[in-house]
């Protein structure tokens, strides 16, 4: 695969809080998790659309069938808890393309959990995978999309973020971490010309909840979740969430009085 001279593929936000995206033939994503779920299903409409990929995750037999000798692709296999291994790809991915337009970090890992069932073992797991395994990422990337003055970073945070949810108590605050993360990163990256993309999806069926044994409202397919998520970048949007019918429905609980929003989310779940 041979470098090209890097141009950006963003165009005009037209009043978005991103630069929009006309069409994703060529253009250069680093795609973090790509093994399972959204992430694949994001990387095979990636694939579909004419993108340049790099696909990482642990799962490295996945990722070459993902690929399936795809001249667009490279696969660069990780653990994105080993600062070491996103810093070697990171720089593998810069000397074949020379820069990179787009980094989404979709790897994480979905755990329940209540009080009277901690775990540390698997709360640091989760606290390494999802927050810390995230921070490993952007140390290694943000560098490169500064320096380049373009580009953009996503992070598929959940809308078990937005407040506190039965059996999240690991889960959850991870995904409210990194939505903060996304806004605050937002302030720095945006008057430098750099795309920030918060990822908020509901539920969705991948093998991560394929064991809930509740109720999951407005459940969609990780295809329509990996739609959502490139339209939305298309558009130059910061905040991406999805179904809107269950995620703006949350958006609103959370700014209830607790004594409200506790009595609901109860009644609505069960727990």
């Amino acid at each position: 695969m041979t470098q090209r001279a890097p141009t950006s593929p963003f165009v005009d936000s037209g009043g978005a809080m991103n630069p929009r995206i006309r069409s994703w033939k060529g253009v250069r994503v680093w795609l973090i998790g790509a093994s399972t779920g959204i992430g694949a299903a994001t990387a095979s409409l990636l694939l579909s659309k004419g993108a340049q990929l790099a696909l990482s995750a642990r799962n490295a037999s996945a990722l070459q069938a993902l690929a399936d000798n795809n001249l667009q692709s490279l696969v660069l296999p990780l653990d994105i808890t080993q600062h070491a291994d996103v810093q070697k790809a990171h720089d593998h991915l810069l000397s074949a393309w020379g820069s990179i337009d787009i980094v989404l970090i979709v790897a994480g890992v979905y755990n329940e959990m209540r009080a009277d069932s901690i775990d540390m073992a698997v709360v640091n797991q989760v606290l390494d995978i999802n927050l810390r395994g995230t921070f490993n990422c952007i140390d290694v990337v943000l560098p490169t999309l500064l320096k380049q003055n373009y580009g953009g970073i996503g992070m598929v945070s959940s809308v078990a973020g937005f407040s506190g949810l039965p059996k999240a108590l690991v889960y959850g605050p991870t995904k409210a971490a990194l939505i903060n993360l996304c806004e605050s990163l937002y302030f720095d990256l945006n008057r430098r010309g750099n795309a920030v993309y918060l990822i908020n999806p509901g539920f969705v069926k991948t093998p991560a909840t394929a064991n809930n044994d509740f109720a999951m409202p407005a459940l969609i397919s990780a295809e329509e979740a990996a739609k959502e998520i490139l339209t939305g970048i298309e558009q130059g949007q910061f905040h991406i969430h999805f179904p809107k019918r269950f995620t703006n429905w949350l958006r609103f609980a959370r700014l209830l009085p607790y004594r409200w929003y506790f009595y609901l989310i109860h009644k609505v779940t069960g727990l």
